[in-house]
């Protein structure tokens, strides 16, 4: 019996063993700065402790004060998976050795989330038309450089496509996330700011009395939801028991506990991805990039017929990506 016991325990120690060897010592899991570290690790810590259970190795929440500290972080292999926005994300794949492998599922069933512009009730600004015809009056709040929903959208269907550049077109112009725009707005710091859905909606649920001091006047088109993104360079083993961490989370048989955390984080689970995912972006990248062009008169007609060739040569290169993918 005691030889029996003795052996069941080696076998055991075994394949704990054997089931983590494929993975790092500890997994650093980078979330980006959508609103404070102590809130988003109040939100994402349950998920994180459930991640460490089953992959049978340490994961620490990396924590960096924009989104740039989590791609370095990236970068020089101190975060190994993170989530990410898809702009972050598409920073993380072009020079952060990252890859998009999963994305999240919302809560509500929409395939994606809005960029929103907001401001207090007290205001005169009802829609994007008031904003653009006051600039001058308005200090306005964008968001983090790497932000899809704070930055790359509000630049090209705010600004870009308006022929506006939002230094000259306001009073002032103040960068921060998406929890610090929404408290600045509602401290009437800032006059207007940059926001998106998922951030109002957790605002929302925290603070219901205070959200109704607050107005959305401007809605984008659907953005694609969040990628997770790993490094590309991690062992393949611990890719797949990563993968079926996420894909399965939510759906077992501790669905019940597990649905109320990702509740908390607006979301009802994940599903498999990939870098396809980021061309949506990079196209609306490179619209605002010619949008700029085009309006420049300043440059040389020569040098901006080269620059604007190039930048058709690889949207229609990114139409031909997505015409594959259909």
């Amino acid at each position: 019996m005691i030889r029996k016991l003795l052996s069941g325990i080696t076998l055991t120690t075994a394949l704990i063993g054997s089931a983590s060897a494929d993975l790092p010592r500890e997994i650093n899991f980078g979330i980006i700065a959508t609103e404070s570290s102590q809130n988003l690790k109040q939100d994402w810590q349950p998920l994180i402790n459930d991640m460490s259970r089953r992959l049978g190795v340490k994961v620490n929440p990396f924590f960096a004060p924009d989104y740039a500290g989590v791609i370095e972080g990236m970068r020089f292999n101190k975060v190994h998976l993170a989530w990410m926005g898809n702009k972050s994300g598409m920073e993380a794949v072009d020079r952060a050795s990252g890859e998009v492998f999963s994305q999240i599922v919302y809560a509500d069933g929409s395939p994606g989330y809005w960029s929103l512009l907001i401001t207090h009730k007290d205001t005169p600004y009802k829609n994007l038309e008031d904003v653009l015809k006051n600039g001058k009056s308005i200090n306005f709040g964008i968001g983090d450089p790497n932000s899809t929903s704070g930055f790359l959208v509000p630049s090209y269907y705010v600004f870009a496509l308006n022929k506006v550049d939002p230094k000259t077109l306001f009073k002032t112009v103040r960068s921060a996330n998406h929890e610090a725009n929404i408290l600045a707005v509602l401290n009437k710091q800032v006059d207007v700011a940059a926001n998106n859905t998922e951030a109002w909606e957790k605002f929302e649920a925290r603070f219901p009395e205070k959200i109704r001091d607050l107005r959305v006047i401007w809605k984008s088109p659907l953005i694609p939801a969040d990628p997770m993104v790993w490094r590309k360079d991690l062992d393949s083993d611990a890719k797949t028991r990563i993968k079926q961490f996420f894909l399965s989370y939510g759906k077992g048989s501790d669905a019940e506990r597990e649905k109320a955390i990702l509740l908390k984080l607006t979301y009802s689970g994940f599903k498999e991805s990939g870098n396809y995912q980021l061309i949506p972006i990079r196209q609306l990248e490179l619209f605002k990039d010619k949008t700029k062009l085009e309006s420049d008169t300043t440059m040389d007609a020569a040098e901006r017929q080269t620059r604007l060739s190039e930048i058709n040569r690889k949207l229609a290169n990114l139409n031909q990506q997505m015409a594959t993918l259909k």
